[in-house]
């Protein structure tokens, strides 16, 4: 039994949900369909989540908004219209849109959760009703009925350990279920939304708690590339990589699969298959528990930017009791949360998103607390900095690849701000300013993907995917 997702380049149209259908249909292991709301339909397009957001923040501000109502109720017309469904979906549909703007403004992180759940949720109404249409046995399932509940934290819920129970019985559910992703209920009952992409999070979810043997999660690309394919042409296709190596990479920037969405499919060992939905015989990237590493050191290279670090020196710090500590209690009482923390004996230095220090005052407070509580010798933040990680279960196994990837990078002519490699060795990480990071990826691309390793790995270039 399967459970497949749909993201919303995948639902934008008439003529893409039409492709799904026969997707689904052309396999009866599918058992359960997680869909998004409608994405872009062109490069101009507006995704529907965003219209929401947007509508939502127009009636918090009590703000004319019909136009943008408008705009979102079109956009299911559009879909029902191209998929000659009876207009009275719409009914539905705008009613649920109605019900929750019109809802309770009191906490706006609330209300606008519960805004953003009717893109997934109008949306999966809609689908279960073509499946029908078309003489399919399918049912619309709501999170709440299905007892998909989550922590009360609006915009970054957390899936409660007895939804897995409860969402097992959807397994004796008669035909197909279309179920919206992206949100579930608190136990009193809230609609939450899970953070941004959310519905991968709600297809891991479902698979899980229905102990499927494989989670399809299509979207628009033939496969995970080993680099951002803007960065260079014809990158190498991933055909498999570990749940480890997935969570790297999607921490690092590759934003084809949520990083959130794999906890609940690697705690139930389930294989996660990424395929295209505009090309489904392609055979896509698998994401399993292990995978023989054939290919060598390397899997792929990412790179993220917009962080700062924030360096602490001290003479014998390290023989400092509760110094650690203390430093974090600073960044905790400030409300900022941490990325890395690579260290010396004698200097420290904290890594983290920089748009959590909002303001010049809160970096000067930050420095003057940490100086002064803690008697540092020298306190600085450095800005603008980008995180480009090099991910392979294979590093573990092979002798030199932090001499390879550091000669690549000074060849390259790209300075080096910090190296950090985690104790797992499946990533290491190097800082480097922002406006170096493409030459940094494309640099390190070369030197264990290009031409020159070619007989190494045994890759020709029709393996490559196309872009």
């Amino acid at each position: 039994m399967k459970v497949v997702k749909f993201g919303g380049s995948s639902l934008s149209s008439g003529s893409q949900i039409e492709k799904i259908f026969d997707i689904v249909i052309s396999d009866p292991t599918r058992k359960a369909v997680v869909v998004s709301a409608p994405g872009k339909r062109h490069a101009e397009d507006i995704k529907v989540t965003d219209l929401l957001i947007d509508c939502a923040e127009a009636y918090l501000r009590d703000v004319e908004a019909d136009r943008l109502v408008d705009s979102i109720l079109e956009r299911y017309l559009g879909i029902a219209r191209d998929l000659q469904l009876p207009l009275s979906i719409m009914d539905e549909i705008e009613s649920g849109l109605l019900a929750a703007l019109n809802g309770d403004k009191s906490n706006p992180e609330r209300y606008l959760d519960a805004v953003k759940a009717t893109g997934e949720d109008n949306n999966a109404k809609l689908i279960a009703a073509y499946f029908q249409y078309r003489g399919v046995e399918a049912s619309y399932v709501n999170p709440k009925e299905a007892g998909l509940f989550v922590s009360d934290e609006p915009g970054n819920a957390q899936v409660l350990p007895e939804s897995y129970h409860n969402l097992h019985k959807l397994r004796q559910w008669p035909g197909l279920i279309i179920f919206p992703g992206f949100f579930g209920y608190s136990k009193e009952g809230e609609v939450l939304t899970f953070s941004r992409s959310g519905s991968d999070i709600t297809g891991s979810i479902l698979a899980n708690g229905m102990k499927a043997e494989v989670y399809e999660n299509f979207t628009d690309v033939d496969a995970v590339y080993s680099v951002n394919p803007s960065l260079v042409r014809y990158p190498k296709e991933i055909r498999e990589l570990t749940y480890r190596e997935m969570r790297e990479l999607s921490y690092a920037g590759f934003s084809v699969f949520h990083e959130e969405a794999l906890i609940p499919a690697f705690r139930a060992g389930i294989p996660v298959n990424i395929k295209n939905t505009n090309n489904p015989s392609a055979p896509g990237t698998r994401i399993v528990n292990e995978r023989s590493n054939t290919n060598g050191p390397v899997v792929g290279i990412a790179s993220d930017g917009g962080f700062c670090s924030i360096y602490v020196s001290k003479y014998l710090m390290n023989r400092e009791i509760g110094f650690g500590r203390r430093l974090l209690q600073i960044f905790e009482d400030f409300g900022l949360s941490y990325e890395h923390i690579p260290s010396g004996i004698d200097d420290i230095s904290i890594i983290l998103r920089q748009n959590q220090i909002v303001d010049e005052q809160m970096e000067a407070d930050i420095i003057s607390r940490i100086t002064n509580e803690l008697q540092a010798d020298e306190v600085h933040i450095e800005h603008d900095l980008a995180l480009v990680m090099v991910v392979g279960e294979g590093m573990r196994h092979n002798v030199g690849t932090t001499a390879r990837a550091a000669k690549a990078l000074a060849e390259a002519g790209v300075n080096l701000e910090m190296i950090n490699q985690g104790s797992s060795e499946v990533s290491m990480m190097f800082g480097v300013m922002e406006n170096e990071a493409d030459t940094a990826v494309r640099a390190l691309y070369e030197e264990f993907f290009g031409e020159k390793n070619q007989t190494k790995t045994g890759n020709s270039h029709g393996d490559w995917a196309s872009v």
